[in-house]
């Protein structure tokens, strides 16, 4: 990725998107200088040496972000991802950042997995790729939706004291308060924007029913104490009242899924200003590939997914987005298809204003472990210049955000053009 801050860069007379109010302005002048949007106006002189990109009406809107992305897994079979060599694994990683990066999707919060040497090769500009809020690995109980030994590794120590995926660091299993400190602690010294926990039973897993609280109060609380002494949150994995409630009171701060909650449950995520970051898992032509031993558990998650966004907007509680797309490499290449989905109950404005400045607010909540300072998610001066340039007006049509080979004309991550199908440079 080549970098272009050493002259500033001018998009002449685009129509900027103020995804905050939910509208296109008049044609404007934007100058991004060093990374950063310098200023948005009406016109004005050319600043001196600049490249001149011209918009000619074009619509400009900030970086996509995902808010549920699992950097190494998104486009890793599931067998290869537990099982297979690890370097095979990040090779694979890096290709599939590039492939995210080329939609249009500059940030992602990694939900999961070993991504601390793909964001480290990212930011050193090694490969082109989105920037990266990493949770390190995932951390189950014994059991929980993140426990992928098989059936011959338990006990622990009869087949090796660690699993594969373990040892890899996609998943840390820890039971008991004192087991949970350390694993969390662990991801935080290796550089966790935020914690991800296991709260409740899971799809893809082979062990857990949807049904099963996992963790104990005291369990999730000493995970939260530990990402609190460090200035983060915890997210968690949890579909049911119980298990959320019961990470409520932990003093979690993000619910992910939710699709079994009800009217109680979610009023109380309310109350307490808790994120819930929803997926839109339908049982289309885009669902998710499942093991017949899970086929009962997706079949009753989905047909949670239009009361959870039903009761989300009853209770105007705080909704990211995120794909969650995980072991599936031709699900992982429609990230921008399944954002588009939501326009089944939000209008374009809001669905562009969730993957851009309501995901930016909810990656700052990791506060003084945010790897990235500055301002994400909007068209303003002194934001970040994470830019899209499109063919089209996405508030008009949706879709376009589905088809970032043909609609995205320019994509700019802080001041770097990584893709410039329209040739403007």
């Amino acid at each position: 990725m080549a970098s272009d801050r050493d002259l500033p860069i001018v998009f002449r007379e685009v129509r900027v998107v103020d995804v905050r109010n939910g509208r296109v302005g008049d044609p404007a002048q934007v100058v991004v200088r060093d990374g950063i949007i310098e200023s948005v106006d009406a016109g004005g002189e050319v600043p001196s040496g600049a490249r001149v990109i011209a918009g000619e009406g074009r619509t400009l809107i900030p970086g996509l972000i995902d808010a549920h992305w699992h950097s190494l897994f998104a486009a890793a079979p599931l067998t290869l991802a537990m099982t297979g060599d690890v370097g095979f694994l990040h090779i694979l990683a890096a290709t599939t950042a590039r492939d995210t990066v080329l939609r249009g999707f500059t940030t992602v919060r990694d939900a999961g997995g070993p991504s601390f040497g793909l964001k480290q090769a990212i930011d050193s500009g090694l490969v082109p790729g989105p920037r990266i809020f990493p949770s390190g690995a995932m951390i189950s109980q014994t059991g929980g939706h993140g426990d992928f030994r098989s059936r011959h590794e338990i006990p622990r120590g009869r087949a090796g004291q660690l699993s594969h995926a373990e040892l890899v660091g996609a998943v840390r299993i820890a039971d008991g308060v004192d087991a949970v400190f350390e694993a969390a602690r662990e991801q935080l010294m290796l550089g966790a924007s935020q914690l991800k926990l296991m709260a409740g039973g899971g799809v893809a897993s082979a062990y857990d029913p949807l049904d099963v609280t996992q963790y104990t109060e005291a369990e999730l609380h000493a995970a939260v104490d530990a990402a609190e002494n460090w200035g983060t949150y915890v997210m968690v994995h949890a579909y049911t009242p119980r298990a959320v409630q019961q990470a409520i009171r932990a003093g979690v701060r993000c619910i992910e899924h939710g699709q079994l909650l009800d009217d109680d449950t979610v009023e109380l995520m309310a109350e307490n200003d808790v994120w819930w970051s929803l997926q839109p898992f339908l049982d289309d032509e885009d669902a998710i590939a499942v093991p017949p031993h899970s086929q009962a558990k997706f079949e009753q998650m989905v047909v949670g997914t239009e009361t959870a966004y039903e009761l989300a907007r009853k209770h105007d509680v705080r909704v990211a987005w995120g794909t969650d797309t995980l072991f599936e490499p031709a699900l992982a290449a429609k990230q921008g298809k399944q954002l588009a989905k939501l326009t089944r109950w939000f209008s374009p404005a809001e669905v562009l204003a969730m993957a851009t400045v309501t995901n930016a607010e909810l990656l700052a909540l990791s506060g003084a472990r945010n790897p990235y300072p500055g301002v994400l998610g909007v068209v303003e001066e002194g934001a970040l210049a994470d830019l899209i340039l499109v063919n089209g007006n996405p508030l008009d049509d949706i879709q376009l955000l589905a088809a970032p080979e043909t609609a995205f004309a320019l994509i700019m991550k802080q001041g770097d053009v990584v893709s410039d199908a329209g040739g403007f440079l």
